[in-house]
């Protein structure tokens, strides 16, 4: 008989680090805000103020590499491989634009970035690999049909705010509001088909962990050691509980079970974009026959919740659990509700489709080497307020997120 598992908000071991998965209270504070044109859409639409254009609307998001770009410093630290700085520009930037994909946007995109340091940690060599890697992460996406442009950024010296460094950035464009893909049209009746995090599709040069750029600050405190933590005491907050501070077994070269990869490189690896599927998809089936375009970033499994309307989210065939996040959960005990609510736990991208549109999706996620498959269905909510929720299926156990 399956368990099930009670619904819960920010639970144990990631809201005790003082970061939240659910992101209620943003929530409670945005929500009052003017939802834009689209109050469904995956990003704040709003009215084309640049041109006057009425038939057009502007699409604005910022983001960063959040905590990640911890593990290049004490990566650096270790190796003296400055190099590794590259990857948190590519998250840095791919946790916008993927976000900008989920509403359409797959040209005309202004990129500025900001990078905040302490100058007496962070030299100009590190400042040198994020600006050449921001630069080399353009050129692939615009190889890969990707419009986007680099508008310069700001790099700020601010050693009183952090000891070490944060990577973000805005990324910016005009769209026309007949190509908004807008999540409104989430209904009951259609399929889910979700592509990989995983792996390593053709446009990529390595193999990819899957974890992208969404809870490394758990991540790293519970697979890095108390080596990390005596060493480089500039990478924690000293109000997290002394048992919760790098708390696990692993250094960063040691080999991650199950996996080529070392546990280091697998915490690093880039967040993988779904740009160049993304760009097929809807030049296969149009704006209007893509329903949504789900990024399971903040929130995991459970991100879906805010779009659509009177939905329920049914999960039964997800991807068997990436060697990291398997990792993860062996060495901190963390359980199955909780690791997919924090992590994307195999697929960061959700296509949300008619069922006969799901071949078509299946078939050009396999053209790019990408790993994707049906991981469920949306039917009518069963909740009384008809409110949306999720329930995952997985291993024997009935995960339910209201």
């Amino acid at each position: 008989m399956a368990h099930e598992s009670k619904p819960s908000s920010d639970s144990g071991r990631y809201a005790a680090r003082g970061v939240s998965a659910s992101k209620s209270e943003v929530h409670a504070a945005v929500d009052r805000l003017d939802p834009g044109l689209f109050p469904q859409a995956f990003c704040k639409i709003v009215a084309d103020n640049l041109t006057g254009d009425a038939s057009k609307c502007v699409v604005t998001h910022s983001d960063g590499s959040g905590t990640k770009a911890l593990l290049a410093y004490l990566w650096w630290k270790e190796t003296g491989d400055a190099s590794v700085f590259r990857g948190i520009a590519q998250d840095s930037i791919v946790m916008n634009i993927d976000d900008l994909l989920c509403v359409g946007v797959t040209k005309g995109v202004i990129l500025s970035s900001t990078i905040n340091r302490n100058a007496k940690a962070i030299p100009g060599a590190i400042l040198a690999e994020l600006i050449n890697g921001t630069e080399d992460v353009l050129a692939m996406l615009r190889a890969q049909g990707f419009g986007i442009t680099s508008g310069g950024g700001e790099t700020a010296d601010v050693g009183d705010l952090t000891p070490t460094l944060t990577v973000d950035s805005t990324a910016t464009a005009i769209l026309a509001r007949s190509e908004v893909v807008d999540a409104a049209r989430v209904v009951p009746g259609l399929v889910i088909v979700g592509i990989a995090s995983h792996g390593q599709a053709k446009y990529e040069s390595a193999e990819n962990s899957g974890i992208g750029s969404n809870g490394l600050t758990s991540a790293r405190h519970e697979l890095l050691s108390k080596y990390y933590a005596e060493k480089y005491p500039e990478t924690y907050d000293k109000a997290t509980p002394a048992d919760l501070a790098y708390c696990g077994p692993h250094r960063l070269t040691d080999p991650l079970p199950g996996s080529a990869l070392t546990v280091g490189q697998a915490l690093l690896s880039p967040t993988r974009t779904y740009a160049p599927y993304a760009l097929r998809l809807l030049q296969a089936l149009g704006n209007l026959r893509v329903k949504g375009l789900v990024h399971c970033s903040g929130g995991g499994q459970t991100k879906c919740r805010r779009f659509g309307t009177k939905v329920h989210f049914i999960k039964d065939n997800l991807f068997p659990t990436p060697p990291i996040f398997a990792e993860i959960a062996r060495v901190s005990g963390t359980d199955a509700k909780e690791m997919h609510q924090v992590y994307n736990m195999g697929h960061r991208l959700e296509v949300f489709l008619e069922p006969k549109d799901a071949e078509v999706a299946l078939r050009i996620a396999a053209e790019l080497g990408l790993a994707a498959q049906v991981i469920g269905r949306t039917e009518v909510s069963t909740r009384p307020d008809g409110a949306n929720h999720v329930t995952v299926i997985k291993n024997g156990q009935v995960l339910a997120y209201a």
